[in-house]
């Protein structure tokens, strides 16, 4: 299709061009501009006939043969002398007297030929330069000419064809199907209809590409108050599926067969800048789903997260743990509101009957992270490939336990598939301080930022890492993306973002094969 429109334009442009070749006035321009060399003719110019006003504008000495070769050239480019071929005015018998244009190009040997240098006359050339004047075209070549007229309307006729013509090119290559990632083909018994809230968010956006290339049919509810439309655009338009913009404080209406509800602000700066509305989000959100999943018999999985256990007193924390939480800090929006979404999910399946699942997310990190979430690999990828200063809160030696976003998704996957009701952590059990986390993400930029300690933030925890002996014993799961090949990939990710610097420079999404994943 694009080649035939392509070869359509290309004929139409020639069209075009065959019939305006030659100028509206046979290669003569409407304008021009002509050297007064000389106040004789080079020919024996007719003085009789001569304008008075002309007489005024004669010069000497006469024409030099450059200066005479370069007006009858110029005259052949479309430059019309302002005066006669010697400068006074006047017009040479052996032009065609009704022409009303310059010499032609054969004449040149003839004025060459013809042409002598004349005496100068005393002031002369200082009253000639001073009294040049511009004499305007004959009618012959005006705007009235009917024939140029003609041609013009043409001109500017075949150019509106051609932007007609282009915008049907690019209304077609709208209509083209998109080409998207060959998904796996499930028959109406193997395939689910499943809901994501917060699906256009940083953990959402991978688990809809994991679920679609499994062959799903998914359908993402998100306000993108902190998700994205790019993360998820290149699945726009294909037919499993579909993006709703949707705040899950307000019921929603929809027939699924599973839920994953992950629709919450995840980092500090984000949570903490509308406390009430993470509240409602963890609440009525979390009530709203669990009513959805009550009606249509669908089975859920609430996302939960590691500040549930606060600032731990235990190490490493278990599911079994109670946590150490300040209720009324600036975290406990975001703590106690996920502590009240797993209490409504297991009131809801004891009686309601909600087949319900909880995954503690423990941190993770991985492409299509907010660039401003203020958590700690963003911030130190950010600043290191700026070559900023890496900025820590506190003395450094807090330590905290990195998961790729890839080990988060088959863990919420393999937990979903489960039969397994209790909380399960989903986490890394290598534990690292966050000093030592700055120093590796430099060294793999490759940058020279100085690392400094700022005044350490209220409520932080001092000690994060999960005990994960319940995943692995109850749903077979537990990380395998080693932290250095997980950095550079998510390194690559911000390097581009940093670089980019228009919307046509879309996310381009490139699957993982199975067998690529299993060689992880």
């Amino acid at each position: 299709m694009k080649q035939f429109l392509a070869f359509g334009v290309t004929i139409v442009l020639v069209v075009c061009l065959y019939k305006s070749w030659g100028s509206p006035t046979n290669g003569v321009s409407h304008y021009g501009v002509a050297y007064d060399d000389g106040d004789n003719s080079v020919d024996g110019a007719m003085e009789d006939n001569a304008a008075p006003g002309d007489q005024q504008n004669r010069r000497s000495p006469g024409p030099s043969h450059e200066r005479l070769v370069l007006s009858v050239a110029n005259n052949r480019h479309g430059l019309k002398e302002l005066n006669g071929i010697d400068g006074d005015g006047e017009t040479d018998h052996n032009d065609d007297p009704n022409a009303g244009g310059p010499l032609a190009v054969d004449d040149v040997e003839r004025v060459l030929k013809h042409n002598k240098p004349l005496p100068m006359r005393k002031g002369s050339l200082v009253a000639g330069m001073q009294q040049r004047r511009i004499q305007p075209l004959p009618d012959t070549f005006g705007l009235d000419d009917p024939e140029r007229e003609a041609r013009l309307d043409e001109l500017h006729e075949a150019k509106r064809q051609i932007l007609e013509l282009e915008r049907k090119i690019q209304e077609l290559e709208g209509r083209i199907p998109r080409k998207y990632p060959d998904v796996t083909f499930l028959n109406y018994k193997n395939r689910k209809r499943i809901l994501i809230t917060g699906g256009a968010g940083f953990v959402g956006s991978h688990l809809v590409d994991y679920l679609m290339m499994q062959g799903h049919e998914v359908i993402v509810a998100d306000n993108f108050f902190t998700g994205r439309k790019r993360n998820v655009e290149h699945w726009l338009g294909h037919e499993n599926f579909e993006l709703i913009h949707h705040d899950i404080v307000n019921p929603l209406f929809i027939e699924v067969d599973e839920i994953y509800h992950l629709a919450s602000p995840a980092s500090p700066p984000h949570y903490m800048y509308n406390p009430v509305k993470t509240i409602k989000t963890n609440t009525l959100g979390t009530i709203n789903v669990l009513g959805l999943a009550k009606r249509v018999g669908a089975k859920v999985l609430i996302a939960s997260t590691s500040e549930v256990y606060g600032d731990p007193d235990v190490h490493p924390q278990p599911e079994t743990y109670w946590g150490h939480v300040n209720p009324i800090g600036p975290r406990a929006c975001y703590d106690e509101g996920k502590r009240v979404s797993e209490t409504l999910s297991y009131a809801y399946a004891k009686q309601e009957k909600v087949n319900v699942r909880v995954a503690r997310i423990f941190n993770t990190y991985g492409p299509r992270m907010h660039m401003n979430d203020g958590r700690v690999v963003s911030n130190f990828i950010i600043q290191a490939l700026q070559n900023q200063s890496i900025t820590i809160y506190g003395s450094g030696r807090q330590t905290r336990s990195f998961q790729y976003v890839s080990d988060l998704v088959d863990g919420l996957v393999s937990l979903m598939a489960s039969n397994y009701t209790q909380p399960v952590n989903l986490g890394n059990p290598v534990e690292r301080t966050i000093q030592d986390f700055a120093e590796i993400i430099r060294d793999l930029v490759g940058c020279k930022s100085k690392i400094i300690e700022l005044p350490a933030v209220e409520d932080d925890p001092q000690r994060r890492k999960p005990d994960i002996s319940r995943a692995k014993k109850n749903i077979n799961w537990e990380p395998r993306v080693p932290l250095q090949e997980g950095l550079m990939k998510t390194i690559d990710y911000f390097r581009k973002e940093l670089a980019r610097s228009n919307h046509s420079q879309r996310n381009i999404f490139v699957p993982e094969t199975t067998e690529f994943r299993s060689l992880l």
